[in-house]
């Protein structure tokens, strides 16, 4: 049998992005970009297929031990598909069965859920202190349940949780078990109701779809509204906050501080986040130019 070596804690990485779709992804520029500044070198790939089933996911994931890979993101709809296809996982990972992050140690895959760290550290950077005000969540999938995790770990203690599918939102309060009080709402208008925050946990917005998970009418000036989408940064779910006076967090804050912390786990050092900001909006400013010109 092959040895399998770690490429980990090396000055050349190879690292990825499983999903569909992701063309629009800014951070294959973002963790090039911090591998730089911290004095390595990184390619990160592209790795997207559509509709992959259990034994295609099982085979990538051989590829990506196999190859030389330090690790993988994992995005939309993967999160959840690969858990049970790795060797082993964070005790958050598992806690909450999603993972958006894979590092190759020793051979052996491990899951990590960045998102939940990276939305914690956005969610404290807001200077929020929402105690017993219950939070909405629009979406009860990987990024959702990240988010949920992530709140529920910051000193929120309700949420209310809306899914499209009942069965995944009424599974993600299971998860949660005794860490916050949950609620589930009839829609995702009924989940704002008396929320002090709104948060779209869903791939609804993300161009080319142009949609928004909940009607505008419904936000108001005493909440805050964010977005896990980013393409485009200004979604119509938070325009529509913007205009009615809410506070606003972008997915811009979840991507870069997800993505400091994918890097640490990649690598073994830590990124500036500074570098991997200026990066994904050199991306974002690039693409909007382009769109524009279009």
């Amino acid at each position: 049998m092959s040895t399998i070596v770690t490429a980990r804690k090396s000055k050349r990485v190879l690292l990825g992005l499983l999903g569909s779709p992701i063309a629009h992804s800014a951070t294959p520029a973002a963790q090039e970009a911090a591998a730089r500044a911290a004095g390595i070198e990184a390619h990160y790939h592209l790795i997207e297929v559509a509709g992959a089933g259990r034994d295609d996911l099982a085979a990538m994931l051989d590829g990506i031990r196999r190859l030389g890979f330090s690790g993988i993101n994992v995005t939309f709809p993967y999160k959840e598909a690969v858990v049970p296809l790795l060797d082993g996982l964070s005790e958050q990972a598992a806690a909450m069965g999603a993972v958006n992050t894979v590092v190759v140690d020793d051979g052996k895959l491990i899951g990590h859920n960045t998102d939940a760290t990276g939305f914690a550290t956005a969610y404290r950077r807001l200077g929020r202190q929402d105690g017993d005000k219950p939070v909405a969540i629009i979406g009860a999938g990987g990024v959702g349940k990240a988010i949920a995790f992530a709140l529920a770990g910051s000193g929120v203690r309700h949420l209310t949780l809306y899914d499209v599918e009942r069965s995944r939102a009424e599974a993600l309060a299971e998860l949660l078990g005794t860490r916050v009080g949950v609620a589930i709402a009839a829609s995702a208008e009924d989940a704002a109701e008396g929320a002090i925050g709104i948060v779209n946990g869903t791939p609804i917005g993300m161009l080319p779809d142009r949609g928004t998970p909940i009607e505008s009418g419904a936000i108001r000036p005493s909440q805050w509204v964010a977005d896990a989408v980013y393409h485009p940064l200004w979604t119509p779910l938070l325009k529509a906050a913007q205009k009615a006076g809410a506070m606003v967090m972008t997915g811009r804050e979840l991507a870069i501080h997800q993505g400091v912390d994918a890097f640490r786990l990649f690598t073994g050092l830590e990124a500036s986040e500074a570098v991997i900001g200026a990066a994904f909006d050199a991306v974002l400013a690039a693409r909007e130019g382009a769109e524009r010109a279009a």
